[in-house]
């Protein structure tokens, strides 16, 4: 729905070669002079909300506010906003303007949106430039690496009385997450870790048989995040037994 709505805007815009690619980026070409090295300017489309979150905005005497604004509607807006400055201004390039909305920038969609974008142009263009609305007014020049994934606990569960001592799934989620956060994170090269969701459990008087959590890893050094996953591997791997399975 949202990239039928940029595609309709592009349309408007009088953008030519749109088009919705098989990940559901959409994709609007502003001809320059030529069309060697052209640049490509992207904003993500998706929200870190869930689907049936409420995203109307209130507006205020000096600001809209409302879920997704900063993350990234703004960034979106960002598109639009560069080519009416253009048209203000009469710029026309020396080279093509590709803007793009791409997609699986949040939670586990593992950049699809983008590695889709990049594998599209590759090397040709002249640069990539990313919009983000909360980063508006900086400019990051180094890549940063992310490693995100899904922990699974599974065990056989049962009832909290009649199969008492029996392992919990929430139980060894927990333990799990306990000795994430015991792992030393180096503050240079700056590197985190985020445990951003868990979930399990069935009700309150059953033996958990399964829970998850999502994990977010990120540094600045691709080194150091190859050394934090081996770790995030190795605390899973020492929770699992005959009776815990773990899947990530």
């Amino acid at each position: 729905e949202r990239g039928a709505y940029i595609q309709d805007r592009f349309l408007q815009e009088g953008l030519v070669d749109i088009a919705i690619d098989e990940v559901e980026n959409v994709y609007g070409r502003l001809p320059g002079r030529t069309s060697t090295q052209p640049i490509v300017v992207s904003a993500h489309l998706d929200t870190v909300f869930p689907l049936e979150t409420d995203l109307r905005v209130e507006r205020l005497a000096d600001r809209i506010t409302g879920p997704g604004i900063g993350d990234n509607a703004v960034g979106v807006a960002g598109l639009f906003g560069l080519l009416w400055e253009m048209e203000q201004r009469q710029v026309v390039l020396n080279s093509d303007l590709w803007l793009v909305a791409n997609v699986g920038e949040e939670g586990l969609g593992n950049l699809r949106g983008m590695r889709a974008l990049v594998d599209r142009f590759r090397d040709q263009p002249r640069a990539y430039l990313v919009l983000e609305g909360m980063a508006l007014g900086q400019v990051y020049h180094r890549g940063l690496g992310v490693h995100r994934y899904r922990i699974t606990v599974k065990t056989s569960g049962g009832h909290s009385w009649v199969d008492y001592g029996r392992p919990s799934a929430v139980n060894v989620l927990a333990h799990i997450i306990t000795n994430l956060h015991a792992l030393e994170i180096p503050e240079q090269p700056r590197t985190t870790l985020n445990v951003g969701v868990i979930a399990g459990g069935t009700s309150v008087n059953t033996i958990a048989a399964e829970a998850h959590l999502d994990l977010d890893l990120r540094s600045e050094d691709q080194s150091t995040l190859g050394d934090l996953v081996t770790k995030v591997d190795s605390v899973t791997q020492k929770s699992q037994s005959s009776d815990v399975r773990i899947y990530s």
